[in-house]
């Protein structure tokens, strides 16, 4: 064993000196902020931000049904209901790869739209952006005559594919727009069949601005179930929509009564009903698909659009949240402190509370001292440790207060930290965590014994030493050999280097070599790191002699 004064000098140096203004001996470990968060390893419903902070913060990510996420240049993987029909997120960062999740329809784009990030999205990683002033030229470039996004199905189950006889169904969507002029139109789908008469006429449904509000207009499209008689509808929303802010919009059939309602913001603005006479109680006409189906998004229209989806069901609650009404959480991985039984002090964090309207961040930074805030948006913290990164199941995690001393100091070798994240109350607003610092005070191995003294004998060496300072110190090492600074011996009766002195403060080492020198040294040890003793002691030195005495 070679002792090595220098790199134990070196080391207490270094102990001194970490930190900034920290106490003697405290040091720090940092997730996230410049550290980034690579230690964020377990994630439900949290995404990276980048544009509110410096560095990246985790956030509640805005997305819908179980959606799963690493990071913002990754789309997320969606649970596909049984009933939804058609989904365009827009969320996959270019027009190119715009899909319809379901696989029901193949979509075209058209340079006339533009893949916007998330920060001007409603939910989600984006949203699609139209500019009906670059329709014409871009759209006959693509091959798109007929609009900026062309949706066509190329699956028979699709709700809209040839022949399609269905009954409930609804759509929805988030639109923004710029300026909502008269003639805008937000969407036409259409289809042709053969009239009673033997002619071929058009089917269309058609969502387009009048008078800043949106009308609906169903034209052939519902059939009657015997004669195949069609009739057209026409709704007309109150409210005005007001430009350059977002509204969601939702038009549902309920086929067993024919009820045909749309809503904005949830709120109901008209009602019809697809029967014989236009009221309830009458023959329900349902939809009937024809041929060459299409639709068309944004054919004349500047905003945008956004979480556009078709349903074979009446929606009875839309969801228009920005963030789901359910918490988000974080775990890090297992950190590891370096020595058993080191003492974590108080897990310091910072953070804030952020929404986003209209491309606009709006940011609370409420640094470490505020994680819950007056919209009921707030942040929690657990830990939990143990003495193996692996080895979990009986840990619990417990609630602390950032920034507040453990009133017990936690002892371990591994802690695991985990936030939870809470959206405001009315779902516009997430908290943001920034970073975490772990303050501890890694374990300190017992200080070695002092006043060493090695007295010769014949055939041994008696030492005798004045024990560690430090209470924790449960017993001493020996360490012998005959070159200085090397501990090889092996010859004593006690054993070989080192030797156990238990708790004692004296030990003679027999079986040794007369007229040979022997170099010695002392350590302390407690129980808790037997395996890894302290510091060695001054080094003393002895030769065994046969005396006349003896």
């Amino acid at each position: 064993m070679r002792k090595s004064t220098l790199g134990a000098l070196l080391a207490g140096f270094l102990s001194i000196n970490t930190g900034n203004l920290q106490a003697i001996g405290e040091q720090t470990i940092i997730l996230g902020g410049a550290a980034q968060w690579n230690a964020a390893e377990n994630r439900r419903g949290i995404i990276e931000v980048t544009s509110v902070r410096p560095y990246p913060v985790l956030a509640l990510s805005s997305e819908r049904n179980g959606a799963e996420q690493s990071d913002l240049m990754t789309p997320p993987r969606r649970a596909i209901q049984g009933s939804l029909d058609l989904a365009l997120s827009f969320d996959e960062g270019r027009t190119d790869l715009f899909r319809d999740e379901t696989g029901h329809y193949a979509v075209s784009v058209s340079q006339a739209v533009t893949a916007m990030g998330p920060r001007w999205a409603r939910v989600g990683l984006g949203a699609a952006y139209f500019q009906a002033g670059n329709l014409t030229n871009s759209a006959v470039s693509n091959g798109l005559a007929d609009g900026p996004v062309v949706v066509i199905p190329q699956r028979q189950d699709a709700l809209f594919s040839e022949g399609q006889s269905f009954k409930d169904f609804s759509v929805e969507f988030w639109l923004y727009p710029m300026n909502m002029e008269n003639g805008e139109q937000i969407l036409s789908w259409s289809s042709s069949h053969e009239a009673l008469s033997g002619k071929r006429v058009s089917s269309r449904i058609q969502c387009a601005a009048s008078r800043n509000r949106l009308q609906w207009t169903f034209s052939d499209f519902f059939t009657a179930p015997g004669n195949g008689a069609r009739i057209s509808v026409s709704l007309t929303g109150l409210s005005p929509i007001i430009p350059r802010s977002w509204s969601h919009h939702l038009i549902r059939f309920d086929s067993t009564t024919g009820l045909l309602e749309y809503l904005v913001n949830g709120s109901l603005e008209c009602v019809r009903y697809a029967t014989a006479s236009g009221r309830e109680g009458a023959e329900v006409y349902n939809p009937l698909v024809g041929e060459g189906n299409s639709l068309i998004l944004g054919g004349r229209y500047t905003g945008f659009i956004d979480e556009f989806r078709v349903y074979g069901r009446f929606v009875e609650n839309p969801e228009l949240r920005k963030y789901p009404n359910q918490e988000g959480r974080v775990e890090t991985r297992a950190i590891d402190l370096g020595e058993g039984q080191s003492s974590v002090l108080r897990i310091e964090a910072l953070g804030g509370r952020a929404s986003i309207r209209g491309g606009a961040i709006v940011n609370e930074y409420g640094g470490a001292g505020k994680y819950r805030f007056a919209d009921d948006s707030a942040l929690q913290f657990f830990i939990r440790t143990g003495d193996s990164p692996y080895r979990w199941t009986d840990a619990d995690w417990r609630p602390f207060e950032p920034g507040v001393d453990f009133s017990n100091p936690i002892e371990a070798r591994y802690v695991q930290l985990a936030a939870v994240f809470y959206p405001s109350g009315d779902g516009e607003t997430t908290p943001y965590l920034e970073e975490l610092r772990i303050v501890y005070r890694a374990h300190e191995l017992p200080r070695p014994p002092s006043l060493v003294i090695a007295v010769a004998r014949d055939g041994a060496v008696d030492l005798s030493w004045r024990g560690s300072p430090d209470p924790d110190a449960t017993g001493y090492r020996v360490y012998y050999g005959v070159s200085k600074g090397e501990y090889f011996g092996s010859e004593a009766i006690e054993g070989a280097s080192p030797i156990d002195a238990g708790n004692r403060a004296s030990i003679r080492i027999s079986g040794l070599r007369n007229g040979v020198l022997y170099y010695f040294a002392v350590a302390a040890y407690d129980l808790s790191a037997s395996s890894r003793i302290g510091e060695f002691s001054r080094e003393v030195s002895a030769r065994p002699l046969r005396t006349t005495g003896e």
